[in-house]
Formats: structure tokens, sequence, C-alpha cells
């Protein structure tokens, strides 16, 4: 899908890959949520506006289709369910009102309703429902819809944290069949990490960065994506013991925060702070111990960050101006990096695609 608009609060020109996640992130006002409705058809743009997926056009200068024939569906913060409606009627309206035969909208409402663990729940209404689970009969609606574009704005940012970490764990398990574009803005970087592909930073209306979301994270050229990414991200897959190993064999072992089978895509997230730096690995059995090169020193005020590349991954430490001094601590060298496993939280992480749709 690609747009390209120009406004006084939004100057973008993108193609968003097909199949694909990709997470909007940047400051308050920069321009995300204008973004997401002018796609959805919420806001219409000026004579400017070119929004299309693959051949069909939804805004351009002769044309502006109307939100309800855009396959477009739109999932925020709040679920927003017709409160008339049973947990089932609200799955069921918008394959209803795309005029489905009565038996495939009955199957696509028992299908998401399964998907998304609210069967049981089937005949409430929603003042009968919790936040969490109104928010799965959310994303169960936007799902029966089939839509082409899925647009998620923060989906899990008016949930308490038990409730959001189970909530992204469903969305990355059907989001992993890549039938749609879904593009999603969101101020958590654990959203990126566990469900986008791709990240693209907005600051004052404008584009400033997009890549990856490994690229990114690990290498930002943004001041905000820089903020995003403070703690360190170690990407890789679960191993038969609990840790993250990548694909050169280097293993984080920390505190998973979801169920994650072995082989599960997995990010394991620390602060610089919880990072020790040796010249060579300390005695005993430390349970994380990384080997890296310096690969530049910034100073922070009263430390240092110490970036170090760990094969294709970059791990930051803090470390004191004293100990820069005492090891001799220099771009280029070799260090042993020792992580505290019981500052180490290890999330499930968006599977790589290895091609465009």
């Amino acid at each position: 899908m690609s747009i390209a608009n120009e406004i006084p609060s939004l100057h973008l020109t993108h193609r968003f890959p097909a199949g694909r996640t990709t997470a909007v992130v940047g400051p308050n006002g920069a321009g995300k949520t204008t973004m997401l409705r002018m796609i959805a058809g919420l806001l219409v743009g000026d004579s400017g506006t070119r929004i299309t997926l693959g051949d069909n056009v939804f805004r351009d200068d002769r044309t502006s289709l109307p939100p309800h024939r855009r396959p477009v569906a739109l999932l925020s913060q709040e679920a927003r369910l017709f409160p008339h409606l049973s947990v089932a009627s609200n799955i069921a309206f918008a394959p209803s009102a795309q005029r489905l035969p009565r038996a495939e909208v009955r199957d696509r409402v028992r299908r998401w309703m399964a998907a998304t663990e609210v069967t049981d729940l089937a005949d409430r209404k929603p003042d009968q429902l919790s936040g969490g689970q109104a928010q799965r009969v959310a994303i169960a609606r936007a799902f029966a819809a089939e839509p082409r574009i899925l647009l998620l704005d923060e989906p899990f940012r008016a949930l308490d944290v038990d409730v959001a970490s189970r909530l992204r764990g469903l969305l990355r398990t059907l989001l992993a069949d890549h039938e749609r574009t879904t593009i999603m803005v969101t101020h958590d970087v654990l959203d990126a990490v566990g469900l986008a592909d791709e990240i693209v930073v907005l600051d004052g209306g404008r584009l400033v960065e997009s890549g990856s979301t490994r690229a990114v994270l690990a290498g930002p050229t943004s001041r905000f994506a820089a903020s995003l990414s403070g703690l360190n991200l170690f990407l890789g897959t679960m191993d038969t013991s609990g840790g993250v190993m990548d694909a050169d064999g280097n293993r984080v072992v920390g505190m998973a925060a979801e169920t994650l089978d072995p082989g599960t895509a997995a990010a394991a997230a620390f602060s610089p702070r919880a990072v020790a730096v040796y010249l060579q690995a300390p005695q005993g059995s430390p349970r994380t111990t990384l080997r890296g090169v310096i690969r530049e020193l910034e100073p922070r005020g009263d430390h240092a960050l110490l970036n170090a590349d760990v094969e294709d991954q970059t791990v930051a430490a803090e470390v004191t101006w004293a100990a820069v001094a005492d090891l001799g601590l220099e771009i280029g060298l070799d260090v042993d990096l020792v992580v505290k496993a019981n500052e180490v939280k290890i999330y499930g992480a968006a599977s790589p695609v290895s091609s465009d749709h």
C-alpha cells in the first residue's frame, strides 16, 4: 500500500510492504493518527493526496472512495463495540454489511470467536465485558471483516500490563499468516518488537526514518527512535532451556513475560545498566556472557554508554568513566559482556518474512 500526502499537518510519501506489519512511532502530534484516519477515509486530505493499494485507488485528484468502500478495518485503544448488540452480533456486523451469505457470516463469526477465545461470551452485551474481553471482541470484529489493510491505533494503551501482554501474543498469532497489510501506531517498543516487521518514524508530520525493526532499533538515526530503543533488544529464537539464541549461537538468559515454545521468535530486553564489561570473562559461570567488539563510546553525564557489536547485534552497556580508564576501553577493543539474568525480560517477537508479498 502506498500513501503520498501533503497537508499542513502531514507531508508523507511511503510504501507499506504487502502482507507485513509496520509500526508507526513518533512524538505526540507527529501525524500518526492523522495518517491512519486518511487511509481509513475518515479524513479526505487535499487534491495532492494519493493513497493506493496495488491498482486500487482510494484517493487521488479524481477519486475519493468513502470509508465503507475501502477494504480497511480500524482498531483503536477503545473497543467501540455496538452497545445494543451481543458479542456474536458485533463480530457479524462487517460480514453482514458485505452482504455475504448467512452461512459464510456464521462461519466467520465462529472462526474468529474461537481464534480470539471469546466463544463463551457470544451472548453477552458489551457492558458485561471486562476491558480485555471487549478488546478481544474488537479484534475478532476487525478480522471478521477480512480487510486487506488492518489499522491499529495503540490497541493496548488502555489495558493493564498483563492483559496487554496476552493480547499482544494473540495478535502476533493472528498476524502470522501475513494475509493483510497491517499499520500499527504505538508508543511502546514492545509492540514494535513483538508485532512489527518494519518501523516508520514520524516527526512534525514528516517521515524521518524507516526500515526493518531490527535495523531501526539497533542503529537509530532519529532522536525519537534512539529514545524508543533505550533498552537492549537481543533478537533470536527461544531455545529449549528458556534463553534467546541468535543465528550465531549467542545466548541471553532471562525471565519470559509470556509462554513461548522453543523455536519461537523472541527478544530479550534489558537495560544497559544490567550489563557489566570485562576484558576477560569473569570466574564462575555467568548465565549470559557475550563476546563483543566496542563500536563506540558516548558520554552520558557521569557515565559512558558503550556500544559493542556482538556478531550482527548491538549490545549497550553503561559504564563509569573510572572503568573506562582502568580497563583501557576504546573503540575496536574485544570485551566480554555479562548480563544479569534477573534483569532480562523475554518477549515474543515478530517472525521475519523472507520476501515481499
